[in-house]
């Protein structure tokens, strides 16, 4: 009985966790007004990934109009938009004409484009815990790093 119930209770679990990894190419418009009110951003990410759905709907959440590109090579993308190898995560975001790589919270998006600055974009290597669309709690600050038009990088700030 107790197996049973077990059983039943891991299958109800595995579909609701299947049912929101489902998602279709675009956003539905169902945004939550916020800074970035319909603010167009594409997501491109591959699609073995499951942070990169989860970042999708954080930032769907925070009222961006989000667009998924599911590509195969993901390094082609970040090459394109001149990502250094060491600050690439597992997705890259288009807003405008900047870059975002990887988990970068909302406010440091929302910075990048109040400021405006003469940069590709910004990153936040890796996959910090904590981070949006990661697992776990936050273990310290996160340094996103602002991409120069002359392939360097500076700090963009710290969160």
């Amino acid at each position: 009985m107790k197996r049973t119930i077990l059983l039943t209770a891991l299958l109800a679990a595995g579909i609701l966790i299947l049912a929101g990894c489902a998602q279709s190419g675009t956003n539905t418009g169902a945004s939550v007004a916020g800074k970035s009110s319909g603010t167009a951003i594409t997501i491109f990410k591959s699609d073995s990934c499951g942070c990169c759905g989860v970042y999708t709907k954080y930032m769907d959440r925070e009222g961006y109009n989000v667009t998924i590109n599911t590509v195969r090579d993901t390094t082609a993308i970040k090459e394109q938009y001149g990502v250094p190898a060491a600050l690439q995560s597992c997705h890259t975001t288009v807003v405008g004409d900047y870059v975002v790589e990887g988990h970068i919270p909302s406010e440091a998006v929302e910075k990048l484009l109040s400021e405006r600055p003469d940069i590709k974009g910004i990153a936040l290597p890796g996959m910090p815990s904590g981070s949006p669309g990661m697992p776990g709690s936050k273990t310290g600050e996160w340094t996103i790093y602002a991409l120069n038009n002359d392939g360097s990088y500076d700090v963009f700030m710290k969160v």
